[in-house]
């Protein structure tokens, strides 16, 4: 039985891939690289201190953790701000129907909380969610289902009673390795994903139809 659904934010509650692109790609040139959409969207889906870690690695950069993750911050919330930012088509009505039918819905993404209150708040939507969290609030980050487990956990709901809309390849890996069921949105700025692993993948958030999912 769907008791809960939870919701990836970046590229499926908001179009912002593209501006995650961005910020990261101005780090980087302060750093002397260029960075490509390709080389970029194999961290789609993951936490900023994870990525960070790898590209500081794999670029010799100078400098702590921390500095590089409060700089690529800055650069996201001062996007932000710029941005004519709007909901996802579709997913302000789908959210109103899963309330309509008393379902519990939750918001697990792998943005910083401070990121996470911005995009709400400037979509204002924030009241719909039961529970918010980030996944730097969980010793994993995806595709490590901590988030999703934790969710279900403050929802009081069973894993197998929770489905899942992401639209990265390491999101539906996390939600299946929760034991959810989980809809791959295919949003083509988010990049090369691999959603083979979902039970059902959609193009359009308007082709999700709740009742399917309500047996």
């Amino acid at each position: 039985m769907l008791k809960a659904v939870l919701f990836d934010m970046d590229g499926v509650i908001i179009d912002s891939e593209p501006l995650h692109y961005q910020a990261e790609n101005r780090l980087m040139k302060t750093f002397g690289f260029e960075m490509t959409v390709a080389d970029l969207e194999v961290y789609v889906g993951m936490r900023d201190p994870d990525m960070l870690t790898q590209i500081i690695k794999d670029y010799n950069l100078q400098i702590s953790l921390p500095d590089l993750l409060s700089k690529l911050l800055h650069q996201k919330l001062s996007l932000l701000k710029e941005a004519d930012a709007y909901a996802i088509d579709g997913i302000v009505d789908l959210i109103q129907a899963i309330s309509e039918q008393k379902i519990q819905i939750g918001l697990a993404s792998s943005s910083s909380r401070i990121f996470i209150e911005a995009v709400l708040e400037k979509l204002g939507i924030a009241s719909h969610f039961h529970c918010v969290i980030s996944g730097y609030e969980v010793e994993r980050g995806k595709p490590d289902p901590d988030i999703f487990l934790k969710a279900a956990s403050l929802l009081g709901v069973s894993p197998e009673d929770c489905l899942v809309i992401e639209d990265s390849g390491h999101g539906v890996k996390a939600a299946k390795a929760a034991g959810m069921k989980c809809i791959g949105y295919q949003n083509p700025n988010s990049g090369n994903q691999d959603l083979s692993k979902a039970d059902r993948i959609v193009h359009s958030i308007r082709d999700i139809q709740l009742k399917d999912w309500m047996e």
